[in-house]
C-alpha cells in the first residue's frame, strides 16, 4: 500500500529554497493588543495548543530523484517568550518589529515563536512570528483558531484530535514506494507543465517598474524596513471608496498607488505592478501555503486619484484569467519544474529575481475570528509580512517597494504598511510624512500607532 504523504507545494519548496538564500529576511506576525493583563499561565496553555496544532511541522527529505519533500509534526518549538518590562505606548511598534529576530529552522520544526509583554498601561501585547515556509495567513489563522477554541474547551494538547492531525506523520510501511510514486508523478507533470507553458507563451502579466538608481542615499550598511500601521474609522474609509465608485480592497490598492507616487519611486504616468494575495485554502486544507496572487497593472497620476473604478475591473478580470488554465501565465504552469531545480540554480536565477513592487494584501474580518483569547477580547488584531533587519544593498538589489495589509472589525479600518525601498522610505517618520499626505487628499483621518 502507498503511503499518503503531505508533500510541499511549489510555493512550499519556495519558500524553503529562498530561506536557505536568505535566512529569516521574511516573517509573518499576527499581532495583538490587548487593554487588559493576560495571565502567563494561560499564555503557557496557548501555547501548548499551538505547539500541537497546525503550525507545528517540519520538513523531511528524501533521496529518492525528483520526490519532493513532505511535512511531518514537530516535536519541537520555540518556547514562550515573555518579557517582564513594560512596554512603553510609544514602544509598541518598535517591540512588534523587534520578534521578527528570531532564527527559523524548517528542517527542525522551529517555525514559529509566540511572545507577549506586558504594557505601562496595564494591557498586554501578542505576537506570533511565523515563517513564510510552513504557514501563509491562511493557515496561520486555522491553527490559533483552533488553538483557541480547545484552550476555551480545557481541552488537552494533542496532535491526534486537534488541526496538528492534517500536518502528517512518518508512515511505518510503504515511504518507498511513495515516494517513486510521487517522483513518477513529477516526471509527468513536468511534461505537462512545459505543453501548457508552451500553449501559454504569449500570455502576459502586468510589468513592474524598474528601481530608480537615484537618490541614492548614504545610509548604513544594515536597514530595517520602515513600518507603520495607521487605523480609519470603517464608516469613514467605506464611504470614501463608495463617493469613488470603488471598493474597500479598491481604496487600499489606491492609497498604496499614491504612497509610492508621493515618494518617488515611480514616476508621473506610470502603470504600477500591483500584486494581492488571494486565498485557495479548502476545509481542512492541509497544506502550509495555499495562496496566490493576482496581478494588475494600476495607473498613476501626479496629484490625481487613482481610478477606483478601473481597480475593481481589472481585479476582476485578474480572478478570472487565473481561474483558466488557458488564461494562465506560461511561468505559473511551470512550477512542477521549479520544484525540480536544484538549490544551486535557484541561487543563479536569484540573482536577477525581485520582489514585489506593489502588494496589497486584503485580510477582511477573518482577524475578528482570534480576537479573544480566554475570555479577553483584544482591542486590535493585526497581521502581516514582516521583513527583517538585512543588508541596505540587498533591499536595493531586490527592488523591494510597498507592502500594504488591510483588515477590519467593522468599526475601524487597520493598515499595516511597510516601505522597504531604503532611498525612498529610509525612516519610519518619512513613511509616515507620505502615508499622513496620501489618506488626507483622499480625506481620511489617520490615527497611527506609535
Amino acid at each position: 500500500m502507498t503511503a499518503v504523504l503531505n508533500r510541499l507545494t511549489a510555493d512550499d519548496d519556495l519558500f524553503l529554497k529562498l530561506h536557505d538564500l536568505y535566512g529569516n529576511a521574511l516573517v509573518n506576525q499576527l499581532a495583538w493588543r490587548f487593554d487588559e493583563s493576560l495571565d502567563p499561565a494561560v499564555l503557557e496553555r496557548f501555547h501548548a495548543h499551538l505547539a500541537h496544532g497546525f503550525l507545528a511541522r517540519r520538513v523531511m527529505t528524501t533521496s529518492v530523484p525528483f520526490a519532493r519533500p513532505w511535512w511531518v509534526s514537530a516535536a519541537v518549538s520555540e518556547p514562550l517568550a515573555y518579557q517582564e518590562e513594560p512596554v512603553d505606548e510609544n514602544g509598541v511598534l518598535d517591540w512588534l518589529f523587534a520578534q521578527s529576530r528570531v532564527e527559523f529552522d524548517p528542517i527542525t520544526g522551529r517555525v514559529w515563536r509566540l511572545s507577549a509583554a506586558p504594557t505601562t498601561t496595564g494591557g498586554t501585547l501578542l505576537s506570533l512570528v511565523t515563517s513564510h515556509v510552513s504557514s501563509d495567513g491562511g493557515a496561520v489563522l486555522y491553527a490559533v483558531g483552533d488553538a483557541l477554541r480547545r484552550l476555551d474547551a480545557g481541552d488537552t494538547p494533542d496532535i491526534a484530535t486537534s488541526s496538528g492531525r492534517l500536518v502528517g506523520a512518518i508512515p511505518a510501511t510503504g515511504l518507498l514506494r511513495a515516494h517513486l510514486t510521487d517522483a513518477l508523478g513529477r516526471l509527468r507533470a513536468a511534461a505537462l507543465s512545459l505543453r501548457a507553458a508552451f500553449v501559454a507563451r504569449d500570455i502576459t502579466e502586468p510589468e513592474r517598474n524598474p528601481r530608480p538608481e537615484e537618490p541614492r542615499r548614504l545610509l548604513p550598511d544594515t536597514y530595517s524596513a520602515a513600518d507603520l500601521v495607521v487605523e480609519v474609522d470603517a464608516a469613514e474609509w467605506n464611504s470614501i471608496a463608495t463617493a469613488h465608485d470603488g471598493t474597500a480592497n479598491g481604496l487600499m490598492v489606491g492609497v498604496a498607488v499614491g504612497i509610492l507616487g508621493r515618494s518617488g519611486r515611480i514616476g508621473d504616468g506610470s502603470s504600477v505592478r500591483v500584486d494581492i494575495p488571494h486565498s485557495m485554502r479548502g476545509l481542512d486544507d492541509p497544506r502550509a501555503n495555499a495562496t496566490t496572487g493576482l496581478p494588475i497593472s494600476v495607473p498613476y497620476r501626479k496629484g490625481e486619484h487613482t481610478d477606483l473604478r478601473q481597480v475593481r475591473t481589472a481585479v476582476k478580470q485578474a480572478a478570472r484569467a487565473y481561474a483558466d488554465p488557458a488564461t494562465t501565465p506560461a511561468l505559473q504552469h511551470l512550477q512542477p519544474i521549479q520544484q525540480m531545480l536544484p538549490r544551486f540554480v535557484l541561487g543563479y536565477f536569484s540573482r536577477t529575481a525581485k520582489a514585489p513592487e506593489c502588494l496589497c494584501t486584503n485580510l477582511g474580518e477573518t482577524g475578528q475570528s482570534v480576537a479573544t483569547l480566554a475570555g479577553v477580547r483584544a482591542s486590535s488584531v493585526l497581521m502581516r509580512p514582516l521583513l527583517c533587519t538585512g543588508e541596505t544593498e540587498l533591499f536595493r538589489r531586490l527592488e523591494i517597494g510597498l507592502n500594504l495589509s488591510w483588515s477590519s472589525d467593522g468599526h475601524t479600518v487597520t493598515l499595516a504598511i511597510t516601505g522597504a525601498d531604503p532611498d525612498r522610505f529610509p525612516t519610519r517618520t518619512a513613511l509616515r510624512d507620505h502615508v499622513t499626505d496620501e489618506l488626507e487628499a483622499w480625506g481620511l483621518r489617520p490615527r497611527f500607532w506609535a
